[in-house]
């Protein structure tokens, strides 16, 4: 029997960037330690921030100026994700994770070259860095600000809690990738995300019946559009801004929901709601066997002799020869 306990940190991007938010994670370094964390996982996005509302100046046809400005304020507070000296955020977590022996999932806005991606870092707390996955497909307008992932970065890891991968937001919803990570043999499912609606939690759930894992779900809380400067100002006092095409500025641009879900399908821990916290549960991984033997999607019940899926796991990015 294998028991350890998983958390989902909701946290959120804080107005004063990249630097404060990771701060800000770096605080609850008492509290992982004295829960006896093994796995923690940070929302989508959040070093770096998910500018929700803006439009960066583009219409269809055309883009303006500002947006230009805009981004390149956006791309200021990305990270590069890596190992070695020069990857100074990664190394602050890779401390984190050394200090309290807890696996770290943290979603972050990755910056390579000049094009920005969807990403969430794996750190271990003996090794460090691992490993990284890129988002596959940005969903709707996030295609304007992130580019997309590919199959290099479907990325497992071996982990005192079990065989560790996952996905960011709405690519949990995509058929043959989830496919693809139970292929790989995934018992703990990592889903850092920034959608909060109540429908998100039964998503979480399907995933975890229907792969039979557990899952891990942190999603960002975020007080209102001024954490990334968005929105228009309804209050000069206080600063607080709403989001264009919303009726009001009232409760939380994004609400949190963090979850944490059985190989059963069954909630043991949140949603998380209206708070920044940390959410913890206690898993046995011995109840995936127990779940597997009525229903096991890459055992007796994949019929391999009817489908078969083909992964393209190379880089997609262009090699210079000389």
């Amino acid at each position: 029997m294998v028991k350890k306990v998983v958390a989902a940190l909701q946290v959120g991007t804080l107005p004063g960037g990249t630097q404060a938010t990771l701060d800000n994670i770096l605080s609850y370094e008492e509290e992982i330690k004295k829960k006896n964390v093994s796995l923690v996982v940070i929302p989508e996005a959040t070093l770096g921030g998910y500018p929700k509302g803006s439009n960066f100046g583009t219409y269809l046809g055309y883009r303006l100026d500002s947006g230009r400005k805009e981004f390149a304020k956006y791309f200021s507070q990305a990270i590069e994700v890596g190992s070695g000296d020069g990857f100074p955020e990664i190394n602050k977590l890779c401390k984190l994770a050394r200090n309290t022996g807890a696996f770290i999932c943290c979603g972050c806005v990755e910056r390579d070259g000049s094009t920005l991606y969807c990403t969430m870092a794996y750190i271990d707390p003996k090794a460090g860095y691992v490993g990284k996955h890129r988002k596959l497909t940005p969903t709707a307008t996030e295609r304007l600000i992130w580019g997309q992932g590919d199959g290099s970065t479907l990325t497992v890891v071996d982990t005192k809690v079990g065989k560790v991968g996952g996905a960011i937001c709405w690519e949990n919803m995509m058929p043959l990738l989830r496919q693809t990570m139970y292929d790989k043999g995934v018992e703990v499912w990592c889903a850092p995300t920034v959608d909060q609606r109540p429908l998100w939690t039964v998503v979480m759930q399907n995933l975890a019946y229907e792969g039979r894992l557990f899952v891990v779900s942190a999603v960002q809380i975020m007080q209102d559009a001024t954490a990334m400067g968005l929105g228009e100002v309804v209050d000069e006092t206080t600063g607080r801004r709403k989001l264009p095409g919303l009726d009001s500025c009232e409760g939380n641009c994004i609400d949190g929901g963090s979850v944490i879900v059985n190989p059963f399908g069954e909630i043991i821990a949140g949603p998380l709601r209206g708070t920044e916290g940390l959410l913890t549960a206690e898993i046995d991984t011995d109840l995936i066997v127990q779940a597997r033997y009525e229903l096991d999607v890459v055992g007796h019940y994949s019929r391999g002799d009817v489908f078969q899926l083909s992964v393209n796991e190379t880089s997609h990015g262009v090699k210079y020869t000389t």
